[in-house]
């Protein structure tokens, strides 16, 4: 009742706007719709204020501020939770293609010699008998994530290992650490 003693006060056109709102019934949408729409104005219950039709400039500024603050500090973590992605798929993928080594092992008696690399695992060496490839799915199934092909060397430098599948890591230079350092096949 207070609500519409204060419409009255105001505009008594919509007193009377609001008692015929009143009497339609609360389902008949479109009989609400064509009075609403009908050239009629709005209740002064909802009535608009000149100053709230947008943002000052300093709101903007200060919401600019701290989009740009959260940008700064989140952005370099998600750079470095993209690399540490990254390296982590590399060494799934040395493993993996040790695993496709061994299958290769099984079925033709030996590894690929150095020669021959991982594209043994794609088409089959000449000369060698009992290939069952391809292997892998395609040839980029034997490269790194940075997109570059993972060094193969057979026999291994290393004890106790028959061969080496190695990633140089992000900077694609031997050595280094974190993301750069270099992925080897255990």
């Amino acid at each position: 009742m207070v609500l519409c003693k204060t419409a009255q006060s105001r505009h008594p056109r919509s007193v009377t706007f609001l008692a015929k709102m009143r009497a339609i019934d609360p389902l008949d949408v479109r009989g609400i719709a064509l009075r609403v729409f009908a050239g009629r104005s709005i209740p002064a219950a909802f009535p608009r204020h000149k100053k709230e039709h947008g943002f000052t400039l300093v709101e903007l500024l200060v919401v600019l501020a701290i989009l740009g603050l959260l940008i700064g500090l989140v952005g370099p973590a998600m750079m470095r939770q993209l690399g540490s992605a990254k390296h982590r798929i590399a060494d799934q993928s040395v493993e993996r293609l040790a695993g496709i080594l061994d299958l290769y092992r099984l079925d033709v008696g030996s590894y690929p010699t150095t020669q021959q690399g991982l594209a043994a695992l794609n088409s089959g060496p000449a000369g060698v008998s009992g290939w069952n490839g391809p292997y892998t799915k395609d040839a980029s199934g034997i490269q790194d994530p940075w997109g570059r092909s993972f060094a193969y060397r057979a026999p291994s430098q290393r004890g106790g290992q028959p061969f080496d599948i190695m990633s140089l890591g992000a900077d694609g230079r031997p050595g280094g650490s974190g993301e750069d350092a270099d992925i080897l096949n255990r």
